[in-house]
């Protein structure tokens, strides 16, 4: 890590074999993992606390202070997990007062320029594509992927596999294991060439079809759906995370599509 171009504060803890390319600037309290790359022109700012083998690249700003008019200057967290990847000019800020920290899981990637917002909570394996818009608070489970240019509304969550389309606007929570396209974004479908990627067995992708099809396509209301799925459909953890996400949802869920818009 000698880089005598780059400016590390003393208070920085930096692990060793982190290699540091020349005009970055890594301020006080920052944690830095073994085996990290640091590009050139990356600003890592107090709070930051990111993880092994993380790749970052050029104009980068990681652990920025809240823009957040309610923020009063506490101490708070920017927290990236192991293996992930940080393209180009990326911005992360910390979290506020709310949740304290600003949390990337293990193996994510996140494109260039795209913007991950105060006290948000991205899950591990996510995908986060180019230009991508995160507001505050904003929860992104595991394995999913949020297509780019897409904007995603403050405290919307997106559940664990779901694939976004490009160019998308996330008003309402999006479920696990969905598509979600069109404009209002709506159900399209589940992410089945996803699943089978991750090792989902075609009985399993059948059931949480079938989920969906009770919830989306056979004209019942949300309740109904949830009351049928609950009385005809044998308890088991995607069946149980399907149902605890939507009673969970504090915005609501997004809906089906129609054709008629």
């Amino acid at each position: 890590m000698n880089q005598p171009l780059a400016y590390v504060h003393p208070g920085a803890k930096i692990a060793k074999n982190v290699v540091i390319e020349p005009f970055t600037t890594i301020h006080n309290n920052v944690v830095i993992g073994d085996g990290t790359w640091i590009g050139s022109n990356v600003t890592i700012m107090e709070g930051a606390r990111i993880g092994k083998n993380c790749n970052i690249f050029p104009g980068a700003v990681i652990a920025a202070v809240p823009q957040d008019l309610k923020f009063g200057g506490e101490e708070s967290l920017a927290i990236i997990g192991d293996n992930c990847t940080i393209r180009e000019c990326v911005t992360i800020n910390r979290g506020t007062i709310a949740s304290g920290q600003t949390v990337i899981g293990n193996n994510c990637l996140i494109m260039a320029t795209a913007h991950v917002a105060h006290d948000c909570h991205v899950g591990d394996n996510a995908i986060i594509v180019n230009g991508v818009l995160l507001g505050g608070h904003v929860t992104i489970g595991n394995y999913a992927i949020i297509g780019g240019l897409s904007a995603v509304h403050q405290f919307i969550s997106v559940g664990d596999h779901a694939m976004i389309s490009g160019g998308s606007l996330l008003r309402k929570d999006v479920p696990p294991y969905t598509k979600a396209a069109k404009e209002p974004l709506s159900y399209v479908g589940i992410n089945s060439v996803g699943l089978r990627r991750r090792g989902f067995t075609t009985e399993k992708i059948r059931e949480i079809q079938e989920i969906y099809r009770i919830l989306y396509q056979k004209n019942y209301n949300t309740s109904q759906a949830m009351s049928i799925i609950e009385a005809e459909m044998e308890a088991t953890p995607e069946r149980d995370e399907i149902l605890d996400f939507i009673r969970n949802s504090s915005r609501g869920v997004m809906k089906g599509y129609t054709g008629n818009y």
